[in-house]
């Protein structure tokens, strides 16, 4: 009986998972891997032969847990006349896989603009989890000081906003990006680009991002601050050594 019952169990948890955002709160095999993340390590990966050429090549990127463990891996898609000629404003597809090499997540952004002196057209970012389902958009929102967002449900209504530091060069540690309420009264998490002095052993001199956020947080919401995560980093931290 009690047999039947764990089978049950097993089952039915299986089941909830593959229907729960393409598995991204998956229990992995590794029994060290927590079924909430509240924490998410985006390390990006650099190109040796980019560097030398000095070429603009595709991103990737290693999502992982506190731990170091990687549970997917993002690649940009994009073609070279865009990543040439549009650098840091490129439109691309990012395609989130886990490590079976399954898509979950995509991630889309369209050419757009990134300016304080035209507050029209700013960047935008679509979500699609499991992919073909859009389940969320991170928008930028004008203003003349502070860079600012909004993750918005697949309805474009706001539900989150994310609040930047005046100065996103990090000369002195971090770059945090605050996860605020929609009345900003109330921080729940952040997006926070590392710098080498502050990362473990695990990580190299790429850039590295960590995103904060409540366990129980939706886990849509999770995707589209991911999200965020990418458009940070080709908004603000693209062309800069400081990592490296």
């Amino acid at each position: 009986m009690l047999g039947r019952q764990s089978d049950h169990k097993k089952q039915g948890t299986r089941k909830a998972f593959s229907f729960n955002l393409a598995a991204f709160e998956e229990v992995t095999q590794t029994s060290s891997w927590p079924l909430k993340l509240d924490l998410i390590i985006i390390h990006q990966q650099v190109e040796l032969l980019g560097m030398i050429l000095g070429t603009e090549t595709a991103n990737k990127y290693e999502i992982k847990n506190s731990l170091g463990q990687r549970i997917y891996f993002a690649a940009e898609e994009s073609i070279c006349f865009n990543r040439t000629f549009c650098s840091t404003l490129r439109s691309c597809t990012l395609k989130i896989t886990d490590n079976s090499g399954r898509e979950v997540i995509t991630v889309n952004r369209p050419l757009r603009c990134n300016s304080c002196w035209f507050p029209f057209y700013l960047q935008e970012l679509e979500i699609q989890a499991p992919p073909g389902t859009i389940v969320g958009y991170v928008a930028q929102k004008w203003d003349p000081f502070l860079p600012k967002f909004t993750i918005q449900n697949a309805n474009k209504e706001d539900i989150l906003k994310v609040v930047g530091p005046c100065a996103t060069c990090g000369c002195f540690g971090d770059v945090d990006f605050e996860v605020k309420t929609i009345n900003e009264k109330l921080t729940i998490g952040k997006i926070s680009k590392y710098w080498s002095g502050f990362v473990n052993d695990v990580f190299t001199n790429a850039d590295n991002f960590g995103i904060h956020v409540p366990a129980d947080l939706d886990v849509t919401v999770k995707a589209a601050m991911i999200g965020a995560c990418f458009l940070f980093d080709f908004m603000f931290f693209e062309h800069s050594l400081a990592g490296l």
